[in-house]
């Protein structure tokens, strides 16, 4: 495949200061926290809903097996203590304490819970969208996906007042993000892949990506590897938020994701947890707890989208016309890096460069050496004959190779005579940024190396030129 979608680098080493809203204190806040409770009782998989089998994910029955055709009352059970006791219990946590919390509403469970409803909008709690039911949508065909797509945000418009502004699906499907990006939703959150928001690219536009966790995340409770006791839970939470609380402190504020279901910590032993928790948060400062859409409202006026060179997704023509002369009169390389597979995280110019760097040390070895040959000699013949290329020519030029003096150039014509002579290649060195005195230093000290160890370090530079050119050309300095 010549584009690899997946993105590998994300934010990299310098990710973007999101300079959270402070509103307890001066400067910006060192952390966001965000809590999620998931309302998905009443939308599982039931055959009284309409589905082949009964529920068999996140419950205390862990293990549990799809009873096909039949209903499964201890699970229908275990659901409907999440609707009938334990969302009132977590709606008492936030409510008291006055923090905001962002829902993950199944359209068809928010249906049959018009007082829970009622409730969340009491409190102002953002209401998004978890989909038309709770169930896996992994083999779903993608008409099927988007029809009920369309029909969840409908029913979510028609029974909380208004359509969604966010997405999660959650047992999601491939086509999950592609579809979310034909609506205008704020956000989706169907990933999990950092701890800041980032825009996507997809078929239609790009969106905005609220990652959502699976670890900070009560669903542990649930699961063979997970928590078992409420203690585990809170020093999970508290880690998780320490250690970014520190990064925070340290001028790299990220944000704290925090997944809730109301039949899991709904719980009165787990629930104490949430509390203790909550109550530690809430003795810090410099915290900003926020729903979801104030999170993407923040992080469009701040950090929007932004079009760029993307070379992952050139054509291929438009791709080698750009980038197939970074390697001196060397296409190939340019074409085996693209046939190979570029993705997201090519998209820079390091990432790019790094690219075509495999590509030709892939190569033969005779044929890095005639790349290596392909270069002109520094103020050489060529050079005095207006025959280099475009970038050779401007790379001399930038080192004031083209303004030398007789005793210069005199030197210049010996040392490339000689090095030829010993190494039967010309002398390469990536020129921008160095002094003519640099380059006479390293050419004078190099003539002198091992003819294997030299042709390696004239590879080396040979990359280094073309890691430089593509900077240039992506307008994006080292």
């Amino acid at each position: 495949m010549s584009f690899y979608p997946r993105d590998m680098l994300g934010y990299g080493r310098t990710p973007p200061d999101p300079a959270w809203p402070n509103p307890g204190g001066p400067g910006p806040a060192r952390i966001c926290v965000q809590f999620v409770v998931n309302y998905e009782e009443g939308g599982e998989n039931a055959v009284i809903h309409g589905d082949k089998a009964s529920e068999a994910f996140l419950s205390e029955i862990v293990g549990a097996s799809p009873w096909v055709g039949q209903r499964h009352m201890n699970m229908e059970s275990i659901y409907e203590y999440g609707a009938r006791a334990g969302f009132w219990r977590l709606h008492r946590l936030f409510t008291e304490r006055q923090l905001p919390v962002t829902v993950y509403g199944v359209a068809t469970a928010l249906e049959r819970s018009p007082e829970q409803v009622a409730a969340m909008r009491e409190a102002g709690w953002e209401i998004a969208s978890h989909g038309l039911k709770w169930i896996d949508y992994r083999d779903h065909a993608r008409e099927a996906e988007r029809a009920d797509m369309d029909e969840a945000i409908a029913l979510h418009a028609a029974v909380t007042g208004a359509p969604p502004l966010g997405w999660y699906t959650g047992r999601s499907s491939s086509h999950t993000l592609e579809l979310a990006a034909e609506r205008d939703f704020l956000y989706v959150s169907d990933a999990y892949a950092d701890d800041l928001p980032y825009w996507q690219e997809t078929e239609t536009k790009p969106i905005l990506v609220l990652p959502y966790t699976l670890d900070t995340n009560d669903m542990r409770f649930a699961t063979p590897q997970g928590f078992n006791a409420g203690d585990q839970f809170f020093s999970y939470l508290k880690d998780a938020f320490d250690t970014l609380y520190a990064e925070g402190e340290a001028g790299s504020a990220k944000m704290l994701n925090i997944g809730l279901h109301c039949r899991l910590v709904g719980r009165p032993g787990r629930a104490a947890s949430l509390a203790r928790f909550l109550d530690y948060i809430g003795s810090k400062d410099g915290v900003w707890v926020a729903t979801r859409e104030a999170i993407a409202r923040h992080w469009r006026e701040h950090f929007p989208y932004r079009e760029r060179t993307r070379p992952s997704r050139l054509e291929r023509p438009v791709f080698l016309a750009m980038f197939g002369g970074v390697f001196e009169h060397s296409p190939w390389v340019a074409e085996r890096a693209f046939d190979r597979g570029l993705g997201p995280a090519n998209d820079t110019a390091d990432g790019l460069a790094a690219a075509l760097a495999t590509a030709f040390r892939l190569a033969s070895p005779d044929e890095r050496r005639r790349v290596v040959e392909a270069h002109p000699d520094l103020a050489g013949r060529l050079a005095l004959g207006g025959g280099l290329t475009a970038e050779s020519a401007g790379e001399q030029r930038s080192a004031g190779l083209d303004q030398l003096t007789e005793d210069e150039l005199a030197r210049f014509t010996v040392l490339n005579e000689r090095y030829r002579t010993r190494f039967g290649f010309p002398f390469v060195v990536a020129v921008r940024g160095l002094a003519k005195h640099d380059i006479l230093a390293q050419f004078e000290r190099r003539v002198e190396n091992d003819p294997a160890a030299e042709l390696e370090t004239a590879s080396r530079e040979v990359e280094k030129i073309a890691r430089l050119r593509i900077h240039q050309i992506l307008g994006d300095r080292p």
